[in-house]
């Protein structure tokens, strides 16, 4: 029996991070399925292609739909079965203000009720535990609490979701973020939120960050951040993420 081919559009775009590096990583993987074939775009595309998407992948970071019809057509590809990995910073709003300091407006609220979250900010890129939550789920079965050096994404609840790992927050400083200060907790690491017949899955690990990617606010960044994309965990979990995006793993 001939195989089908899997049609994956996958946006890969936004500021502050190494969309380089990222969009090279993600290809590579999905290149390890010969049946899937990628449209790569930066920002996202007109309806007509999400409608026609197998499945959708992003790694984006202050990059929404810019028209209702770019919105609506995200939505009713999900809601029809659709499934989409989301990644990192793909619900996030962010504008800066005097002094650096960054805001997340709810600029987007239809758009980060498809996600099921929005991010609201981060402390300072550190090491936390990251905790499995449902060991029997498919996206997550054998895998073990790890550690990892990372940003530790804070989101507001903008739907019900259902969460596969998760990490604690302590109630530390968010550096540069102009948010409510943040209740310790626990926060979604890996999460799926369902919509219809079909599913958003969001991991919010993932950062990244070379010499150039802070411009305009600056010409040079000191240092080169790789985070959790230094660790083979991070890879499986991609991996099964893809997988389960492409139909490989049947859990919703």
């Amino acid at each position: 029996m001939t195989a089908q081919a899997i049609d994956c559009v996958f946006v890969v775009g936004g500021a502050y991070h190494d969309m380089d590096f990222a969009r090279l990583e993600l290809l590579k993987l999905l290149a390890e399925n010969s049946d899937i074939r990628t449209r790569v775009y930066e920002d996202y595309p007109v309806p007509e292609v999400i409608a026609q998407a197998d499945f959708l992948l992003t790694y984006t970071c202050d990059r929404v739909p810019e028209t209702a019809a770019q919105r609506d057509a995200l939505v009713k590809f999900v809601e029809c079965g659709g499934r989409w990995l989301a990644l990192h910073g793909t619900n996030s709003v962010l504008r800066f203000i005097e002094g650096g300091t960054v805001t997340t407006p709810d600029e987007q609220p239809e758009f980060m009720a498809l996600l099921g979250t929005q991010f609201v900010g981060h402390p300072p890129i550190g090491s936390y535990r990251v905790d499995v939550v449902d060991p029997s789920h498919p996206l997550v079965k054998d895998i073990e609490p790890f550690e990892t050096m990372d940003e530790l994404y804070l989101s507001r609840p903008c739907a019900s979701v259902e969460t596969l790992l998760d990490c604690h927050y302590d109630g530390g400083p968010l550096g540069s973020f102009h948010e409510t200060p943040q209740v310790p907790g626990r926060h979604p690491v890996l999460y799926l939120r369902h919509l219809g017949e079909g599913a958003v899955l969001y991991l919010t690990l993932g950062h990244c960050r070379g010499h150039h990617d802070m411009r305009p606010l600056m010409e040079h960044w000191p240092t080169v951040e790789r985070c959790s994309w230094d660790l083979p965990i991070y890879y499986e979990l991609l991996r099964r993420g893809l997988e389960w995006a492409s139909g490989r793993i049947l859990a919703r």
